[in-house]
């Protein structure tokens, strides 16, 4: 069954995370989508993702073009129409237990100085759990990421 992972950003942004978790996605042959709460930022995001260096490129497009269903890592504003087998969740996009039912992976990236964030986090994981989907909570408040909460997991 998938599993949510929530990932508190105290240190770090959220491309940086991203260059982080999505080679590993990429590693297990996982699609992606990552889905953007404020649809304004998916071109930001795309624009980083393309400055990075050589070495470390992710493979990806933005939602709306003919090549969707193939894009390895596909940014969105909502449903994810390249069979992912990951959702990242960023700026408070919506996610729901019955699409991470469907999935290997739903991670959650909130930004843990922002209030506002953390609530809509803290609701997340409430609604997710409450539905049955095992859940962890990753922090990297001392520097690298631990895990400090799981619930619903065997």
């Amino acid at each position: 069954m998938a599993e949510a992972y929530f990932y508190h950003l105290t240190r770090r942004s959220v491309v940086e995370t991203l260059a982080q978790l999505l080679p590993r996605c990429l590693s297990q042959g996982w699609r992606v989508a990552v889905r953007c709460g404020d649809e304004g930022r998916i071109g930001w995001l795309d624009d980083k993702l393309w400055l990075g260096p050589p070495e470390s490129f992710l493979p990806h497009g933005v939602a709306g073009g003919p090549h969707d269903a193939h894009q390895p890592i596909l940014l969105t504003p909502g449903a994810a129409t390249n069979a992912p087998h990951c959702l990242m969740s960023v700026d408070g996009a919506a996610v729901s237990h019955e699409e991470i039912a469907s999935l290997e992976r739903a991670c959650i990236l909130f930004d843990g100085t922002d209030g506002e964030a953390l609530s809509r986090a803290r609701g997340q994981w409430t609604a997710l759990t409450g539905a049955g989907i095992g859940a962890r909570y990753w922090s990297e408040e001392s520097g690298k990421w631990e895990q400090k909460a799981t619930k619903n997991i065997d």
